[in-house]
């Protein structure tokens, strides 16, 4: 992936261009130290003079309301809404500016330059900082609420958290961490051998990167542990902005402009003699980032070369408009053209879905020629997600679900009054279930039936201790035993029946997960290893072969902080914390174990578990076997591991009616709540018949 950059012969503005920012896809605004405020046509290139500022009033900063925040009534007659920006300049003031370049309000904010200020993502305040070292806090009519905090030295550069209820910023070779809370303690850091003067706060992934004069760019999380540390550039980096959606990031220096990787890697470094970059701003879809540099240009980057693989298909973004699809098996090419720029696209389970600013593009690998076709309902997609049966668009606060012949599925609908962009990581989707990890709420799961789009259950959403990073769906297998793993704040993997709302921790710490597309085996990283689940179900069906059923391989060439992308075969894809790709090897009999027990193929499954002699794959066919009622195998299975005890009470087992078989084999698993309901629905003293069977279960070689 790269930038493909343009900007004009000459430059609009007659001095150094100070500041940059996007209302939409095609429409940007630039300052300058001409004082002019100037528009931007994107598609046609051409510029229109909107404003200009008083003599020696010279623009430094600029921000437009954020476009997921509501538009609510101010105290005046007008409405502040999101075609509103604002702009610091060196007099100490900020000025609210509507799009056609009228000043709304001013606002006198410091004594000195006002050096930077922003919206909060919710829209309902800004932050300044100054020449005077004052950081406040104003409601987004101008009314101040605060003075955060009080620094000696100039501050350059804030941001806001994702939450909008801390704020960061620059103090010298420092990044602090303010919350609005009065009387909470501030988080504080060194950040760079140099004064910072660069900061940015990313609304999905939560982690901060900044720029300063050692000639370095960082990525902080929010706790302040450094995740990337870059080389010593050229020269001091002057400006960083993350792209909306989290994945990369630009930074700006003398004559370079660098996409970057959330982990911190390099795609590419273009070029320029444009002077330094002092203005960094991505356009809210995500695939532009404007720059305004020293020399008064004003240049903008679109990102191509994406790449997306799958089976025998490689497919390349070439083009703004165009996607080129490889056959690697024939060499045969197809090229894919549209009407407008690519905004996001997603190959998966033989599926490609393609969505520019207005329509949906869905193409199946049997027939590149004709897609289904269908016109977007709010026209900015944020986020795809595909299951084997159908897919979820994120658009622009609501969630979509449709079928892959186009037809539009009932729509979940969450419990939220205003909706934030969704993460990669907080959304997953399979043939029957979708689960979201609450925008506002991180401790909250949301589970949904993707058929009705109603909650599931008894309609109250998955509750956690802790705040919830990561959520992952199996794909396969019955409705009735779908189960989804979970990453918390702490790295602890956590396993949940969806129908049942029970929840096991199975193990950790991991920093990623991944569901095999085929089987229900289940994966995690750590640093410089790899974890397998090779049967999760045992959590719920004999929690004693749980830890006999999970595997750790060292793989050191993965190094730290590295990224699972996939899990495929006996196959693991993962990026490295330097972006090289890497696949992991696997023991294939796990994966080849699950496909002969779904095919009912138990005498073959024996044959292979006899032939590997593993106890980990003894320990996965008696947990399948005690699942599909397949007794004489698990009595083997458990005999080989030497699990006397339960083979004892396997044998009683197989000598009593099938009811009351059933109710013994889910007190095998401790799933008291259902031995409960068998036993009342064939009429037995179940009380009697409970206290009976736990007492077996805690000792049945006894019996």
């Amino acid at each position: 992936m790269r930038l493909k950059t343009s900007f004009l012969k000459e430059s609009k503005h007659t001095g150094i261009a100070g500041c940059v920012g996007w209302l939409s896809a095609n429409e940007a605004y630039s300052c300058g130290d001409d004082r002019w405020i100037l528009g931007w046509d994107t598609i046609s290139g051409e510029s229109t003079k909107l404003l200009q500022l008083p003599d020696f009033v010279f623009p430094l900063h600029l921000h437009w309301f954020p476009r997921t925040a509501t538009s609510v009534p101010s105290s005046s007659k007008k409405a502040i809404t999101n075609e509103l920006f604002t702009l610091s300049t060196t007099d100490g003031k900020y000025h609210l500016v509507s799009r056609s370049g009228h000043i709304e309000k001013t606002v006198d904010a410091h004594r000195g330059a006002a050096l930077c200020v922003c919206w909060s993502y919710d829209g309902t305040a800004l932050a300044t900082v100054g020449e005077d070292g004052l950081i406040k806090i104003w409601s987004r009519t101008g009314m101040l609420r605060s003075t955060l905090a009080q620094q000696g030295n100039p501050v350059y550069s804030v941001a806001w958290s994702p939450d909008s209820d801390r704020v960061a910023f620059t103090a010298g070779q420092q990044i602090i961490v303010k919350p609005l809370q009065p009387n909470t303690k501030p988080l504080q850091w060194k950040a760079h051998d140099g004064v910072v003067l660069k900061v940015d706060w990313n609304r999905l992934n939560g982690l901060i990167v900044s720029g300063g004069e050692d000639c370095r760019y960082k990525v902080w999380d929010s706790y302040g542990q450094a995740m990337y540390t870059s080389a010593i550039l050229e020269y001091p980096v002057t400006a960083v902005a993350w792209a909306p959606n989290g994945d990369y990031f630009a930074v700006g220096s003398f004559n370079s402009l660098r996409l970057c990787n959330k982990a911190g890697w390099s795609y590419c470094v273009e070029k320029h003699a444009t002077g330094s970059t002092f203005g960094l701003a991505w356009a809210p879809d995500g695939t532009r980032v404007a720059a305004a540099c020293g020399d008064g240009h004003v240049i903008f980057a679109h990102m191509i070369g994406q790449r997306w693989e799958r089976g025998a298909f490689e497919l390349t973004l070439s083009k703004r408009r165009t996607i080129q699809v490889r056959n690697v098996l024939n060499d045969a090419l197809d090229l894919l053209e549209f009407r407008d720029p690519v905004v996001k696209a997603s190959f998966d389970f033989g599926y490609l879905i393609v969505t520019t600013s207005l329509q949906c593009y869905i193409y199946s690998i049997k027939n590149w020629n004709t897609p289904v076709l269908f016109d977007l309902k709010e026209g900015s997609v944020c986020l795809i997600v595909q299951s084997p049966k159908h897919f979820l668009l994120a658009e622009a606060g609501t969630l979509h679900l449709y079928s892959y012949e186009g037809r539009s599925l009932p729509s979940p609908l969450l419990p939220v009054p205003r909706m934030p962009a969704l993460g990669q990581f907080t959304v997953s989707l399979c043939s029957d279930t979708l689960a979201v990890r609450d925008p506002i709420d991180g401790k909250v799961v949301h589970l949904f039936d993707t058929v009705t789009g109603r909650p599931l259950g008894i309609k109250k959403p998955l509750q956690h201790k802790m705040e919830v990073q990561e959520v992952a769906l199996e794909q396969v297998g019955p409705p009735a035993e779908r189960k989804l793993a979970f990453v918390d704040c702490n790295q602890d993997v956590y396993l949940v029946h969806v129908r049942l709302s029970t929840i096991i921790r199975i193990g950790g710490p991991v920093s990623g997960l991944a569901w095999h597309v085929e089987t229900s085996l289940l994966c995690g990283m750590q640093d410089r290893a790899l974890l397998l689940w090779l049967c999760p179900g045992a959590a719920f069906i004999d929690p004693q072969l749980l830890p006999l059923t999970q595997t750790h391989h060292d793989f050191p060439e993965v190094g730290k902080a590295a990224q699972l992308l996939s899990f495929s075969g006996s196959m693991v894809q993962v990026r490295r914390a330097d972006g090289a790709l890497i696949q992991l090897h696997t023991l294939p009999y796990s994966d080849l174990l699950h496909t002969q027990v779904t095919r009912g193929l138990w005498p073959a499954a024996l044959r292979l578990c006899r032939s590997t002699k593993l106890p980990s794959l003894w320990a996965v066919l008696a947990v399948l076997a005690v699942q599909g009622k397949q007794l004489k195998t698990a009595e083997l299975a458990y005999a080989a591991i030497g699990k006397v005890d339960k083979v004892l009470w396997l044998r009683q087992v197989m000598d009593l009616p099938s009811e009351a078989q059933k109710a013994k084999m889910l007190g095998l698993g401790s799933r008291g709540n259902e031995v409960d309901h068998v036993l009342t629905q064939v009429g037995v003293d179940w009380k009697k018949e409970k206290t009976k069977i736990s007492v077996e279960t805690s000792n049945p070689i006894q019996q």
